[in-house]
């Protein structure tokens, strides 16, 4: 799959975890890097679709919520139940419910898996703060409208894009003291509080933009960093001097334009006119900010450093409190509601991400939060092969989550007065999923290799007797690029990051485990393996570990 002299900067890592009675014992964890890194445990990877097992186990959750919800409710008789009307899951539950003749959560499952969400990629989405458009990684899906099981087979992009935001739907209105009515009436009293909180969040981001950019400088080198990146007209020059040198004198003011406008022929009267009329009292700061063209918060933090040399980030935002309040005024305005909406929405989705973090990190993800975008469904967060294996083995374990045994026993002093033993105490399950939703995800994964992206795997454990053992598992695929776009749109750049590959697996009813494929750096733009190839390894590596898997499914 790769010619014989690109092999060479491909990494692999491989994991085994058998489960046993005690908990889960690490098995096999092996890769080709020669560093002290542990590609299993120590990466944060954009392992692509993988993430798609995930979204599934948090869209069947909530299909098992809502059946909590509304299974008892004699539909056709109580009263209307209110809801969004882009709440679509909790629609599409009560109308099953209300026409279902078997109420109980197993077949609702299964319905919810043949719902069916268009695969066209023409869509702009908004999410992440701004508007997105998504592709399918094979064209011939476009025009297709697919059942939920047959795009998690196949890997369909723009079916989970759409669920996923089906997902935050559903979530995004379930917080304490906010109703739909925050985006459809400008009088809702919770609008201004969010964009208050808008207000700081995104004035935080920027603070810390400005500080990375400026930190390693020293104040006198920062306001000529700005003023580099600047068409420098005396205008400009005198409102970001007097911004951020308010206590300089005229002298100082008058050297300082005059060295750095380019322009002889300033008489000293116009320059004692700017020095006058662009004092930091004349204008507010949005106003300065406008005036010389940059955010108003980075003249805010250059005259701040040069009051505070020593300030760190943290001293900063405590001070700025109200200047990033003020500089988003403008947003609070009456006329402002659709520019309002894209911001509250904003939060509203951060809101829910946080909510569905909740839930994976139950499942063993570890990293503290999720990247607030639909994007998240296809990989956009990140992952690590470790925490993947983990939540196959979750799924094993009908939604037990064992703690990892990689050490069962440590031995010193073996015959002799002061011979001691270590174990490992026997590790205690948390149910951590439900046990009918982890059979449902395993079936599903099954399906992914009997007729989806893993298909190569198929049949491809068989024991010395005959005995053909069932593999599931899930594959995804990533090609990380830094995207750098004109003014206009336009993009003028693209720098790979990494190309990774991965099949998160499970074995039998007894091991699981991963295999991913991972090229770092500026080599990754000349890759182009998909999925295919961790699955080929894992094909290719069975018959080394067949005895492994004999001796114990042969024990069980």
């Amino acid at each position: 799959m790769l010619s014989p002299e690109r092999l060479d900067s491909v990494i692999y890592s491989f994991t085994l975890f058998e489960r046993t009675p005690t908990g889960n014992l690490l098995r096999v964890q092996v890769d080709n890097l020669n560093q002290p890194l542990n590609v299993n445990r120590g990466t944060k990877l954009e392992l692509g679709s993988t993430a798609k097992l995930r979204t599934l186990a948090t869209y069947l959750e909530i299909i098992s919520e809502l059946h909590g919800k509304y299974s008892t409710l004699d539909l056709m008789q109580s009263k209307p139940v209110l809801l969004n009307p882009q709440d679509h899951l909790s629609h599409w539950a009560i109308e099953y419910l209300a026409s279902a003749s078997d109420r109980s959560l197993s077949p609702m499952l299964e319905a919810a898996m043949n719902r069916t969400y268009p695969a066209n990629p023409n869509e702009r989405f908004f999410t992440g703060g701004g508007l997105h458009q998504f592709a399918n990684f094979d064209s011939k899906d476009n025009g297709r409208v697919m059942a939920v099981r047959e795009a998690f087979q196949a890997s369909v992009n723009l079916v989970f894009i759409r669920l996923m935001r089906d997902l935050v739907s559903y979530y995004m209105f379930r917080e304490g003291g906010v109703s739909p009515a925050i985006l459809e009436d400008e009088n809702d009293p919770a609008r201004s509080r969010y964009l208050s909180r808008f207000a700081d969040w995104e004035g935080k981001e920027f603070l810390g933009r400005f500080w990375r950019r400026y930190a390693p400088q020293t104040p006198d080198d920062a306001l000529r960093a700005l003023i580099n990146r600047l068409q420098p007209t005396p205008r400009r020059l005198a409102v970001i001097y007097r911004s951020v040198r308010a206590e300089a004198d005229f002298g100082q003011f008058e050297r300082f334009v005059t060295a750095h406008s380019g322009t002889k022929n300033l008489s000293r009267g116009a320059l004692q006119e700017l020095y006058r009329k662009y004092g930091p009292e004349q204008f507010s700061l949005n106003d300065r900010g406008y005036l010389a063209g940059v955010h108003p918060l980075e003249l805010w933090i250059l005259e701040y450093r040069h009051a505070n040399p020593n300030a760190t980030l943290a001293d900063v935002e405590e001070a700025s409190v109200r200047e990033r309040q003020e500089v988003y005024q403008w947003l609070f305005k009456s006329g402002r509601k659709h520019a309002q909406d894209r911001r509250i929405r904003t939060l509203l989705e951060m809101d829910v991400f946080q909510e569905i973090h909740a839930g994976w990190k139950r499942w063993g993800y570890p990293f503290p939060s999720l990247v607030p975008s639909y994007a998240t469904a296809i990989g956009s967060s990140g992952d690590n092969p470790a925490a993947l294996a983990e939540l196959a083995g979750i799924l094993l374990c009908d939604g037990l989550r064992y703690p990892v045994t990689r050490i069962q026993e440590l031995r010193f002093a073996s015959d002799t007065p002061f011979e001691t033993v270590m174990r490992a105490r026997p590790g205690l399950g948390e149910q951590v999923l439900s046990p009918l939703i982890a059979r449902k995800l395993r079936q599903e994964l099954v399906g992914v290799v009997e007729h989806g992206t893993a298909r190569r795997a198929f049949q491809s454990v068989v024991l010395p007797n005959g005995r053909v053992v069932e593999v599931g598992g899930k594959t995804g695929t990533g090609d990380n690029r830094l995207h750098t776009y004109s003014a206009g749109g336009a993009q003028l750049r693209s720098q790979p990051l990494n190309r990774t590959a991965a099949f998160v697996f499970f074995i039998g009813d007894r091991f699981f485990g991963t295999v991913v494929a991972y090229v770092p750096g500026a080599d990754a733009g000349s890759y182009r393996f998909t999925s295919a190839l961790p699955v080929q390894v894992f094909k290719q590596l069975i018959p080394q570990i067949r005895p492994l898997l004999v001796r114990n499914m042969q024990e069980s």
